[in-house]
């Protein structure tokens, strides 16, 4: 049946280039696309279209240019900030590429691998582990998130502090452009000084110029020796002050270090099941420290015994624990992994992903949460996120007893609240969760001038029509 949305003539040719599998059109096989993770950005589509290869992908959004249909790409839908999510016009497609999932070579040589969209990053972790190498990224909705979505939102992560973002870990890419087109820039130099580097257009570009179908990661010999502690302290000052000692002790040794404040463990630890804080009474915030060598030895572990044993001493740290098996590891950042998961069952919660200059993580904190509460009296502040590198993520969960609606009418005075604070500090009101259709509007102030113009620019060149992920990032 043509669904009435799509013209018949373009029904029936997306229906015979993709068969019944990859061209979805009944109401409950397209809801799940059409609602985001934090089931606060409902839409609606004419379909959902799910090609296996880039070829196919290619023809399908030459089709939907050619009939001026509004496409909307998605991986593993994991946006906390509506970036996958179609309008309420019912008008666009979902293009999903969650089909396309062949991890199709790793390059000992090279330390690279060649992997398409749709794989999980998770999978493709796992992928690396079985060769002895370690892609470097990780975040918490690794097990459903995509490689494409992953890269087009240039996601940060956990071990930003050592590796970077996405970014720094593409060497080449691929990526379906709005009028069917292929950008074909699949390299593995790097070393190459040959006009734009175009991969960096759509890395980040939240898909607004395009669908990524494949990329070329770049991999790292997977580390000898590796320990964890989870630490109780005082606050975000002396948390910085423990990220120093490490820094000082030894640069290269830092996987990760992320800060958890009292409020977010809570729920981790009421609505997590399994979820134990290895502590005999809460604190007011905790580290998570992760430290890696490439050398079998005992270094490390000399290091994070040497700093922590200090940090207890002096006091800067309350109390410490550090890990003597994996599975004692895994509960650890089980405590880290499921902090968003425990605010969603906690209740709605505004979200702030927000960076500020390290020195002024504290003034933020302070600052932003006097300011929320002075709007919203008895909202649960339930900040925590990356420490090391400037990111914190400052969710705002609803007051106990306060209705759902009348809470969300607060959203926008919050947001603006916690904003301000974080340009007086000279920070970014997006740090690695993007803009998405739930933070576009605050683009013309933050971004305008020349800067919110050349984007518009580049936009318009590859996009003249607007029909590749409309309403996202562009007011």
């Amino acid at each position: 049946m043509t669904h009435p949305a799509l013209p018949p003539s373009l029904h029936d040719a997306l229906l015979q280039l993709l068969g019944q599998t990859g061209f979805l059109t009944d109401t409950a096989d397209i809801a799940p696309f059409c609602t985001d993770w934090c089931s606060t950005h409902h839409g609606r589509c004419a379909a959902v279209l799910r090609p296996d290869t880039t070829e196919t992908c290619a023809k399908a959004v030459a089709l939907c240019y050619a009939h001026d249909v509004p496409m909307v790409p998605q991986g593993g839908n994991t946006s906390l900030v509506g970036g996958a999510t179609p309008d309420a016009s019912g008008k666009a497609v979902v293009i999903s590429t969650t089909r396309m999932t062949r991890v199709q070579h790793i390059d000992h040589a090279d330390l690279t691998m060649t992997i398409e969209a749709g794989v999980t990053l998770r999978a493709a972790q796992q992928a690396a582990e079985k060769e002895d190498l370690l892609l470097p990224l990780s975040i918490s909705s690794e097990g459903s998130a995509n490689i494409g979505g992953v890269l087009s939102t240039n996601a940060g992560g956990n071990h930003t502090i050592r590796y970077g973002n996405a970014r720094e870990l593409v060497l080449g890419l691929e990526a379906v452009l709005p009028d069917g087109g292929v950008l074909n820039v699949m390299r593995k130099l790097r070393k190459d000084n040959t006009g734009y580097a175009l991969r960096h257009l759509l890395i980040g570009s939240e898909g607004t110029l395009g669908i990524i179908t494949r990329a070329v990661l770049q991999l790292q010999p997977a580390p000898r020796s590796r320990e964890t502690a989870l630490c109780a302290v005082a606050g975000p000052k002396e948390a910085l002050e423990l990220f120093a000692a490490f820094r000082k002790q030894d640069p290269a040794a830092t996987y990760a270090f992320e800060f958890m404040s009292g409020t977010s463990m809570a729920f981790v630890n009421t609505f997590i099941e399994g979820a134990t804080l290895p502590f005999d009474k809460p604190a007011p915030a905790y580290i998570l420290i992760e430290l890696t060598s490439p050398r079998a030895d005992q270094a490390i572990r000399t290091v994070m015994e040497n700093v922590l044993g200090a940090a207890l001493e002096s006091g800067l740290v309350r109390d410490a624990v550090l890990v003597e098996s994996e599975k004692q590891r895994q509960s650890l950042w089980k405590l880290r992994e499921e902090q968003a998961e425990a605010q969603k069952r906690a209740g709605i919660s505004v979200k702030n992903d927000v960076s500020v200059p390290l020195a002024a993580i504290p003034d933020f904190l302070a600052r932003a949460t006097e300011a929320c509460i002075t709007l919203v009296p008895g909202v649960r502040v339930a900040p925590f996120g990356h420490i090391g590198d400037g990111n914190i993520h400052f969710d705002l969960v609803q007051p106990e007893g306060m209705d759902l609606s009348v809470f969300l009418t607060h959203a926008p005075a919050l947001m603006h609240a916690v904003a301000d604070v974080v340009r007086d500090l000279g920070g970014s009101f997006s740090a690695e969760h993007g803009v998405g259709q739930l933070k576009s509007y605050m683009m013309p102030s933050w971004r305008g001038g020349v800067e919110l113009e050349t984007m518009r620019r580049i936009k318009t060149a590859i996009d003249p029509k607007n029909l590749m992920n409309p309403g996202k990032i562009f007011p």
